[in-house]
């Protein structure tokens, strides 16, 4: 889709909880009220859908794609307002018996699923506070990239700890993505630590703006995330940041000739060369 004017964006920080049934409802009226303050797009942190590290508990509402409660709300709430919506992530049964993927959903203002991207690194970590993760027990890795057309330009799709891994991210650049979603949960101790200058650091490098809708605050399952929900631009600046109190949503303007200014003045990505690995 040509893009020639700023697009209206929503971005929507939640708590989600361990009842699907409550977080579809929280989504749908998101949904409604970013559609009612003009916005063409709705990003949605990572597991919108259900957050419970108890997976015993949660594999009980763990589905198929087809079957899962809060795509289908998302889906007929798209419709209904028309608007296109980026859902972070949500907690399905993948293709390898036994494990899930951790998905993310791009649904158009028909209410069509237009792409999906399963996030590539697992959360595999120790940290000093004594939090302890293994991802990739219950998930099954993605292996594939995701751009598509949007009404507010290309569109990239990653998800949380995928931000760490710069070589995805350069595959994005190559695809002159005008946007990057990084929708998380990221915890309180990483995010204080890395958060914001990761976010800059990755739309600077693709001259890109990132959107990245975050989770926050404590949840049902115990756990704290960080929140700080951005919209950084393609130089930088963070347009949209909704801090670490709690749910809200924001708004922010995509702006194509804000991408052209800053591909002008810093051609990184077409000044961009291979790199020889060379070992004695």
């Amino acid at each position: 889709m040509e893009q020639s004017a700023p697009t209206r964006i929503a971005v929507a920080q939640m708590q989600t909880g361990i009842d699907p049934a409550a977080n579809a409802a929280e989504l749908t009226s998101q949904v409604e009220q970013a559609a009612g303050e003009g916005a063409a797009m709705l990003f949605t942190p990572e597991m919108t859908g259900l957050l419970d590290r108890d997976r015993k508990r949660a594999a009980a509402s763990i589905v198929a794609e087809a079957d899962d409660p809060t795509l289908a709300s998302a889906r007929e709430a798209a419709a209904r307002h028309g608007i296109w919506i980026a859902i972070g992530s949500l907690a399905l049964k993948g293709e390898q018996d036994g494990l899930w993927v951790n998905r993310s959903l791009l649904v158009d203002n028909a209410g069509k699923i237009a792409a999906r991207y399963n996030k590539m690194h697992m959360f595999d970590v120790d940290l000093a506070s004594g939090e302890s993760w293994r991802e990739s027990n219950a998930y099954q890795a993605g292996s594939d990239i995701a751009v598509a057309s949007t009404p507010a330009g290309t569109l990239g799709l990653t998800v949380c700890y995928d931000i760490r891994f710069p070589a995805l991210f350069e595959e994005l650049g190559r695809a002159l993505c005008d946007i990057i979603a990084i929708p998380a949960a990221f915890t309180v101790p990483t995010g204080k630590a890395h958060w914001h200058v990761m976010q800059r650091a990755r739309a600077i490098e693709a001259s890109a703006y990132v959107v990245a809708a975050a989770q926050v605050g404590k949840h049902a399952d115990g756990r704290e995330t960080y929140g700080h929900s951005l919209v950084v631009d393609p130089w930088g600046e963070v347009l949209l940041d909704l801090g670490g109190e709690g749910p809200a949503l924001g708004f922010a303007e995509i702006d194509p000739e804000r991408i052209a200014q800053v591909r002008a003045q810093v051609p990184s990505l077409a000044n961009r060369r291979p790199v020889a690995t060379s070992r004695p």
